[in-house]
């Protein structure tokens, strides 16, 4: 009755764990979330503000698939503001949110067999869409040693004939960690002469802590600017989430029109409430609660990193960027899903098991929520820990 393809497809670990969380949080259960990507803090009120002036004005009808002029002019006023990218406007595509972006650019570059690069910890849905595609993940181990990067002698070794694309997050859910200049730069060397696309999940950009300076994928050369498929939104930077807004740039002409074909037959435009809004998280309207919310979260890592490596048996890597903890227990319990489970079922904390994310023996552990629940929820690791070793 129903496809193969769509049989072959896993759940999302991390929206079945933060479903179910609140589902037993709504039969009155004592439960602590830090499962989910998102923050905690509302939309900025210049964005929402925007939202309302569309829907007053009317502004209510069908954009062009890709999106109307004035948001496609404000995308491409970013990535040259922010990245020092030069994009045309035809060369970008908003759809709803990074993930549809992800789904169409896969959609319309793998055939079968086509082989993905995908470094882990990766984020969940990525080789689930590339699989979805047709193609084939090719998983790249990476672990505490590199800080959970990917090196060029491993990109090296994992190409092949059938190597389509390599996929980099930076700074990466589930572990923060991000690629300076120079590990872009040596990366990009491995890649010279070939024809492998780079998709660069960027989604993440705005929250860098201690100083670090974000560098954009397609930046570091002529030759990664034209194999770079650019992904970023506004979910996460300035807590966008439910309004599904994301974007795809690349001066690849063919792959922009075969997006645009694709999501012409699918979804067609997105919101043009959402259009008109994102255009005020563009334009350096929000950049003030941006620094709010970085600040905040930075406060909040420093916490939640103290906290976690005063548990005798875990560590943690201290994330660069983001809002995850991506939590060490092989020396406790190396079965993510096991330890995830019990410390859901005993102690009420939700946290989303490192196998989900190709790694197993660690968790992600979202900090951003309040400085009261980290305390609270990490105290409650403590103890299941306490009781392992007993």
């Amino acid at each position: 009755m129903l496809s193969q393809r769509v049989q072959t497809l896993s759940e999302s670990l991390t929206i079945a764990i933060t479903t179910l969380a609140g589902e037993l949080k709504a039969q009155g259960k004592d439960v602590l979330s830090f499962s989910a990507g998102e923050p905690d803090f509302d939309t900025p009120q210049v964005i929402k503000d925007e939202a309302i002036k569309a829907i007053n004005d009317g502004f209510t009808r069908y954009t062009a698939v890709p999106g109307f002029p004035d948001l496609l002019e404000a995308i491409a006023g970013k990535l040259k503001r922010d990245n020092g990218l030069e994009y045309e406007t035809s060369d970008i595509v908003a759809s709803n949110g990074a993930k549809h972006s992800l789904f169409n650019l896969f959609q319309v570059t793998l055939d079968r067999g086509d082989e993905v690069i995908i470094p882990a910890p990766y984020w969940v849905t990525y080789p689930e869409l590339v699989k979805y595609s047709g193609g084939v993940a090719v998983i790249v181990e990476t672990d505490d040693k590199t800080n959970f990067k990917i090196t060029p002698t491993q990109l090296k070794e994992a190409i092949t004939p059938k190597t389509r694309m390599l996929v980099l997050t930076t700074p990466s859910n589930p572990t923060g960690a991000f690629y300076s200049k120079e590990e872009i730069e040596a990366l990009a060397e491995v890649l010279k002469g070939t024809e492998i696309l780079v998709a660069s999940d960027e989604m993440y950009e705005k929250l860098l802590y201690d100083g670090k300076i974000f560098t954009a994928v397609a930046s570091v050369s002529e030759d990664m600017f034209q194999r770079t498929i650019t992904i970023n939104g506004l979910s996460k930077s300035v807590a966008m989430t439910g309004w599904r807004f994301g974007y795809v740039a690349t001066p690849n002409k063919t792959l922009t029109k075969a997006m645009k074909k694709l999501q012409s037959q699918s979804t067609s435009n997105i919101s043009s409430i959402t259009q008109k809004a994102s255009i005020a998280g563009l334009d350096g309207r929000a950049d003030a609660d941006v620094r709010t919310m970085k600040i905040e979260f930075e406060k909040r890592r420093d916490l939640a990193v103290k906290l976690c490596n005063e548990i005798d048996g875990l560590s943690v890597v201290k994330p660069d960027g983001a809002f995850y903890l991506f939590i060490n227990i092989k020396d406790v319990e190396p079965d993510s899903m096991k330890f995830c489970k019990d410390l859901l079922e005993k102690k009420g904390v939700a946290v989303v098991p490192g196998l989900g994310f190709g790694s197993d023996g660690y968790f992600r552990f979202s900090f951003a929520t309040s400085e009261k629940n980290i305390i609270e929820g990490l105290k409650r690791v403590a103890e299941l820990v306490s009781e392992y070793q007993k």
